[in-house]
């Protein structure tokens, strides 16, 4: 099966920035443990715009469908409380190999 993305554009509520981030960072920690990728791009000029990168080796292992464990759920609660994702944020993208 191919590796996974979502690739998520996120608005942070005004100085709630390190919060957020505070959250992404402990996130991206527990998805390691699982074999899955977290990682956050900050808009350049743009106060309170990320874009979040979820990677899982399959679909059925990535953050938006697998069953999360309990910090899991609770650092999402968390990071929801402050951000607001945009449409199509949890779209799956899959993995396109070159053959050889």
């Amino acid at each position: 099966m191919p590796r996974t993305l979502t690739m998520s554009r996120v608005r942070v509520r005004a100085g709630a920035e390190g919060d957020y981030l505070a959250a992404i960072r402990e996130l991206a920690a527990l998805h390691e443990a699982r074999g899955r990728h977290l990682w956050v791009f900050r808009g350049a000029g743009r106060p309170g715009r990320f874009l979040e990168c979820s990677e899982s080796r399959d679909a059925d292992t990535h953050r938006t469908v697998a069953p999360a464990t309990d910090g899991e759920r609770r650092l999402e609660a968390r990071i929801r409380a402050v951000a607001e994702y945009e449409p199509e944020a949890w779209d799956l993208w899959e993995e396109v190999r070159s053959e050889s």
